[in-house]
């Protein structure tokens, strides 16, 4: 089945299976991240905002890995097999996440790197509706999925 098609698309079991991925790496990318913010925003580290951006996005990488790697062992799977899983998921996807995260933000904090409980929704949303199409199209084209 070929993505320009509207068939390609309308698989509601591959938006479901790629929707629960999506949400998994979002839940490890966001901890990373707008944990990392809320650390330099708590302790008023003076870094400039695009060296915090870049180390949360860094951060929210490393826990995203981390966290799949305890949801795949937590299946029964050895360590060495799930950390190689972890690392083999889609970059593309997690960096797309932490981009669209952190561009989102940037914006709403007025171009500055500090995370308030109004922003969360909108944050949460555009980090996980970025990937979600891409980590469709993996599945269903390659049938590739973290879980």
């Amino acid at each position: 089945m070929k993505a320009f098609t509207i068939e390609f698309w309308i698989s509601r079991n591959t938006w479901s299976t790629s929707a629960k991925n999506t949400s998994w790496c979002l839940l490890g990318c966001a901890a990373g991240d707008l944990g990392t913010i809320y650390l330099f925003q708590l302790f008023e580290w003076n870094w400039s905002v695009l060296a915090i951006m870049s180390l949360a996005m860094l951060n929210g990488l490393i826990t995203s890995i981390i966290l799949e790697t305890a949801v795949l062992i937590s299946k029964d799977i050895d360590f060495k097999d799930a950390i190689s899983t972890a690392f083999g998921m889609s970059f593309l996807s997690m960096v797309s996440m932490e981009l669209a995260m952190n561009v989102t933000d940037f914006v709403l904090a007025g171009g500055t790197a500090q995370i308030q409980l109004s922003f969360l929704p909108l944050i949460l949303f555009f980090g996980f509706i970025t990937p979600w199409p891409y980590n469709y199209w993996r599945l269903k084209t390659l049938g590739k999925a973290c879980h």
